[in-house]
């Protein structure tokens, strides 16, 4: 309250939410039980984080917070009074907001348009962007969320187009904020960034609920942290004192391994080559400029760099999926460059794409369906090219359901039901079952779990032990430094320096990943 008795007001206009509390929630969906008897709250000025691996019942539990689900049992006070959230608008109007993982951004509409969409105009029925305009500067002024209102959507970078869900929440008046996996698609430097901004929101007075898997972050912005396990509560605990190999076994259930052992292999001939190569971005700019480097058989090649500086496309470019202006891509001794994904696939390629679910996967398609997606029209598969095989299809899928754990009812379940990290496992599985001599890996574990995240990084090593030679693209540093045998650092379209894992630190990554050379940064 402030002196006068008035309620005290966030600098959004909404009364803040001094105490959100979810009591006994239960969530029933075919098969499965979500939620199981769960107990969650959260205070205002606080993060509390919510952990568990994929399937976990996390989602499920913000869903209902969130009005998109009701509950089958339990119920949600607001300030010690029972709340009614049957919808999200009901739950914005009592002053929760959500940041989803995939974000819901109209891309061909300007910040303001999409800020302001839904909201009823203050000049009616004339719109009022000018006003939503100024509105949205004094938000991102005061969260340190740097962005141009008059900006088409589908021109910003990820970590951009996240500051506008932030803004879009705080535009309409959230007190309490669920973040689900608000770090899955962003660079160290733009985690930094948002990090910044949640402690401004939770100083304002904001309650924060954040959805993580990774460790090292929950235990950064935290105050507290529940973990959930199978619709469980496993337990809550002060994020000051914990540390990530705990957490990860309240996770999991055992010991989670965040050191692996790495046994020398002994590198053959060179299998996948890249010379001078060049091609251009989806707005017809330069996105690869000279970019040269080899894999040998038995090495990991890590490619590091901040997101949108050419990774991307390199992957696309040596896969097929997008033409090389210049420049050579070698498979062993043949010129691959600009060949069709079908032939690469052919001659020993396989290619673990960014974006599983645009490029990985048929989303309507089944398990099974997707398993052989690359050889339907082959024995036994198919009869002739004509005519499918489906007991024989069920037999390979089942086979790599079983031998790479892929969680799942059956083959013949909707992929789109599966957790991330299991269509994850599903793509390894396809892809590692060909035994392929060049390995593509981008962003492997982006938005996985710590298990799958685990069960990956050992297929990866135990494919570099059979003599594989593997390109693995990502952002996370730990990944890149745990994996690789060699790290090549890309930057606005360039290599800036390969160095040898053995004499690479993170101080000197993150300068060449800001464009400094190799040689200048060691």
């Amino acid at each position: 309250m402030t002196s006068n008795g008035a309620p005290h007001t966030l600098p959004t206009g909404h009364a803040r939410i001094d105490h959100m509390e979810m009591k006994g929630i239960v969530k029933r969906f075919p098969g499965v039980l979500a939620a199981n008897q769960v107990d969650f709250d959260v205070r205002t000025g606080e993060v509390h984080a919510l952990l568990g691996e994929n399937g976990a019942g996390k989602s499920t539990l913000m869903k209902i917070l969130y009005g998109m689900y009701q509950p089958d049992a339990g119920q949600i006070t607001i300030d010690g009074k029972v709340a009614s959230i049957h919808s999200p608008a009901d739950a914005i109007r009592q002053g929760i907001g959500m940041i989803h993982q995939h974000f819901m951004l109209v891309p061909s509409l300007t910040v303001a348009e999409n800020v302001a969409l839904g909201m009823p105009s203050s000049r009616a029925p004339m719109l009022d962007l000018d006003v939503v305009s100024e509105r949205i500067v004094q938000l991102a002024k005061t969260y340190g969320l740097q962005v141009d209102p008059e900006c088409p959507v589908w021109q910003l970078a990820v970590g951009e187009q996240q500051r506008i869900e932030i803004i879009k929440a705080l535009y309409r008046g959230a007190a309490l904020l669920i973040l689900d996996e608000p770090t899955a698609v962003l660079t160290p430097q733009e985690v930094d960034d948002l990090f910044v901004t949640l402690r401004q929101m939770t100083a304002d007075g904001h309650a924060l609920i954040f959805i993580s898997h990774k460790l090292h972050e929950v235990l950064n912005i935290s105050d507290r942290i529940t973990v959930l396990r199978d619709g469980c509560v496993v337990g809550s605990v002060p994020a000051q004192g914990a540390t990530k190999s705990g957490l990860a076994r309240m996770m999991v259930g055992r010991d989670v391994v965040f050191q692996y052992k790495r046994d020398e292999v002994q590198t053959g001939d060179v299998l996948l080559r890249v010379e001078d190569l060049t091609a251009q971005s989806d707005r017809g700019t330069p996105a690869l400029r000279a970019v040269s480097f080899d894999v040998h058989a038995g090495e990991i090649l890590g490619l590091a760099g901040v997101s949108g500086n050419g990774q991307r496309e390199l992957a696309q470019v040596i896969f097929g999926l997008r033409s090389a202006t210049g420049g050579k891509v070698w498979l062993g001794s043949q010129d691959v460059t600009n060949k069709e994904p079908d032939t690469l696939n052919a001659l020993g390629m396989s290619y673990i794409p960014e974006e599983r679910m645009l490029d990985g996967v048929i989303t309507d398609f089944t398990v099974a369906e997707n398993v052989i997606l690359q050889e339907h029209g082959q024995a036994p598969c198919s009869r002739g090219r004509l005519f499918l095989n489906p007991r024989a299809i069920l037999q390979r899928s089942s086979e790599l359901i079983r031998a790479f754990d892929i969680k799942t009812p059956n083959a013949n379940t909707p992929i789109k039901s599966l957790s991330g990290g299991n269509i994850q496992k599903l793509i390894l599985a396809r892809e590692l079952r060909r035994k392929p001599r060049v390995l593509i890996a981008a962003q492997p574990t982006r938005g996985v779990d710590i298990g799958a995240t685990e069960y990956i990084h050992q297929c990866l090593l135990d494919q570099r032990a059979q003599g594989t030679a593997t390109l693995l693209i990502s952002e996370d540093l730990d990944e890149i430094m745990a994996l690789s045998d060699r790290i090549a650092v890309l930057y606005e379209g360039t290599v800036v320096g390969i160095v040898d894992r053995k004499d690479a630190n993170v101080e000197q990554l993150g300068l060449m990943m800001a464009g400094v050379r190799a040689d200048a940064a060691s």
